[in-house]
């Protein structure tokens, strides 16, 4: 890795996610409000099946910045018992490319590789 320290790329990491998932928590919601003011027969009424799936769009990328959310605070846990940067796989050092691009790995390029 570069002269950055990974418990501050680690921290960046989760204000940016955080911030997503407050945006994406007030996108859902107004479509949720909007949802309120259209017809309930989704099937049948056309602005019914787009704020349908503008719901779902939000709702999954929502869901996943909550994942990330957790696997960013799974690699603090590595980081405070000494274990981050060692692939769970092999047990060897993780590149610090890798760790710089994706502070959250678990896993080394070759064993991510196999997957």
């Amino acid at each position: 890795m570069t002269d950055t320290d990974p418990r501050g790329l680690l921290e960046a990491e989760r204000q940016r996610t955080l911030r997503q998932i407050a945006t994406l928590t007030q996108d859902f919601d107004a479509v949720v409000e909007a949802s309120k003011d259209s017809n309930a027969d989704d099937e049948h009424d056309p602005d019914g099946a787009t704020i349908a799936f503008e719901r779902s769009q939000v709702d999954s990328i929502l869901q996943q910045a909550r994942r990330h959310l957790a696997e960013i605070d799974a690699a603090q846990r590595r980081l405070d018992a000494g274990a981050y940067g060692t692939c769970e796989n092999c047990g060897r050092p993780i590149a610090p490319a890798r760790l710089e691009a994706r502070p959250v790995a678990r896993t080394c390029i070759d064993c991510a590789s196999r997957r």
